[in-house]
């Protein structure tokens, strides 16, 4: 059946990163207005940058009218085809495989649109790559693999979300960013009120104006009855909207039928890598220009970048070393407390000082006296869905690094995804710009600041977390933050990479051998290899 191939297809575009892409013309993409995001005041550069951003995501999905559940993506009925299997490979060569889908009927699905999530692995060796998805918009789907290790080389396709739960997912994303609510506490005296919170608010109620004078960043609650705006004691996640879906649209979302199923192989399901000559390897690891795809691979459950040398951090003897007469800034949401939790649960002497904040929350602090090391974790500003972060600790990154000295003593990690998730990009955008503007500043001022930025990582989905976190949501975050960060002068830590390409089961908060690799990478770029 490979025959529905045909050459008109194979004009597809590909993606920077992470995974998947159609082409991307640039031309104004026809958004739903959101909060009066449509009047920003945005230079012709921010306008354009933008406008090529969205242009960029915008995913492929047909324009096929209501399909009923049979006639969506199967999992377990398509199956892909590795392309000679039967040669053998060397390390470095490219590996292409074809993937088909059908519906629940076994019948060829004749659109594109699904989401693919691709690796291939050696178990005993524990190695992990991640392939390159491209959709021909017909049914079937190339992914393209760089085999950079020999042995047994075992490939795993797995359907994330079929086209038909995409197009539920983009729905969400532009009609109901409103599924996650905040809300914060007023209190004067013996009065207090709980009032609903949100980037904008629907209706014509009056409003409480938290807008930051800033950065610009929207936020607004709805005023309280009796009390002042000034009154606002905190802020946390109200929770999440029940009864989004139609019975129909729930069909599209089945843990163990189209949820992150895996695709199975027609034929054999894994190559055999031989290695290189010698004299053929010296320029393979470092040859690599910028946008190398993929950035790593795991080898011994230890991560390999392709362009830098990362170095192991396995004693914290070496931490303390890396880190002493260090200040170290850790911003943003709990995949960088994570970080912050490693380091003081690892490094014996980073000890905690407790500033009686709340749990999960912060912000926290840990110092080690003898190695002068400070180390600090605070959360990025509002949406934002801890418990409860007080009202006086809402700040945001941006205005967090416009107080920052800088200097070869400060380093500085951003971690900024996962609650974005709920929100048109246009949100995400411009938090980004303004701590991207943020960055750069710091950077002109103080050149050998080392600021580093944490991508997004995949995570584990079910029916409901499918409609609020969906790894299909954080790709698009993800590759919005590659493309705007790239060329200002950040390392980057590429936690979606370390996550995918990894055998743990994928988790909000990754297991300790992958955020060891993710320390392991930060630190090397803090403290790297004497050249």
């Amino acid at each position: 059946s490979l025959q529905y191939l045909d050459h008109e297809t194979l004009s597809a575009t590909f993606i920077d990163s992470s995974g998947q892409f159609v082409s991307s013309q640039v031309t104004g993409v026809s958004r739903n207005p959101y909060c009066g995001y449509e009047h920003q005041t945005l230079s012709s550069r921010e306008r354009m940058e933008e406008d090529s951003l969205l242009a960029a995501l915008q995913w492929q999905v047909p324009d096929v009218g209501p399909v009923p559940f049979l006639k969506s993506t199967d999992p377990s009925s398509s199956y892909f085809v590795i392309l000679n299997s039967a040669a053998f490979f060397k390390v470095g060569s490219q590996l292409e495989v074809l993937v088909h889908v059908q519906d629940f009927q076994r019948k060829p699905k004749k659109y594109g649109g699904d989401y693919l999530q691709a690796r291939i692995h050696s178990p005993k060796l524990q190695a992990g790559a991640v392939g390159r998805v491209v959709d021909y918009q017909n049914g079937f789907y190339k992914v393209f693999f760089t085999l950079l290790w020999p042995g047994k080389v075992k490939v795993s396709i797995s359907l994330v979300h079929p086209t038909e739960g995409i197009r539920v997912l983009q729905h969400l994303q532009e009609e109901k960013p409103h599924r996650v609510y905040f809300k914060s506490l007023f209190r004067s005296g013996r009065i207090s009120e709980t009032t609903e919170c949100n980037v904008c608010l629907p209706g014509n109620l009056p409003l409480c104006n938290f807008t930051d004078l800033y950065t610009g960043e929207p936020w607004f609650c709805f005023k309280p009855k009796k009390l002042p705006c000034s009154s606002r004691i905190n802020h946390f996640k109200g929770g999440y909207l029940k009864g989004l879906l139609t019975a129909t649209e729930n069909a599209f979302f089945q843990s163990g039928v189209n949820i992150k199923m895996p695709i199975n192989s027609s034929g054999p399901d894994w190559v055999t890598v031989i290695p290189r000559r010698i004299k053929e390897t010296s320029n393979l690891e470092l040859s690599q220009g910028s946008g190398t795809f993929p950035s790593g691979y795991y080898y011994k459950d230890q991560w390999r970048p392709r362009k830098f040398k990362m170095r192991q951090f396995n004693d914290p003897d070496n931490i303390t070393e890396c880190l002493q007469r260090k200040v170290v800034y850790l911003f943003g949401d709990s995949t960088i407390r994570q970080w912050f939790e490693y380091l003081t649960t690892f490094v014996p002497d980073l000890v905690e000082f407790n500033l009686g904040s709340p749990k999960n929350v912060g912000p926290f602090l840990a110092v080690d006296q003898k190695h002068n090391i400070l180390l600090k974790y605070r959360c990025h500003g509002p949406p934002i869905r801890f418990t409860t972060v007080f009202s006086n600790e809402l700040h945001y990154v941006a205005n967090e690094l416009n107080g920052i000295v800088g200097g070869k003593n400060t380093v500085v990690a951003i971690a900024i995804w996962s609650h974005f998730s709920t929100f048109p990009l246009e949100v995400y955008i411009r938090r980004l710009r303004n701590i991207r503007r943020a960055v750069v500043q710091l950077l002109d001022r103080s050149p050998k600041t080392v600021v580093v930025i944490r991508t997004a990582n995949a995570q584990e989905l079910g029916p409901e977390v499918s409609l609020f976190n969906s790894d299909w949501y954080n790709f698009q975050l993800d590759t919005i933050l590659r493309k705007m960060f790239s060329g200002v002068g950040v390392y980057l830590v590429d936690a979606w990479e370390m996550t995918l390409a990894h055998y743990l089961p994928h988790k909000l908060h990754p297991d300790e051998v992958i955020v060891k690799n993710q320390l392991d990478m930060f630190l090397s770029f803090v403290c790297p290899v004497e050249t």
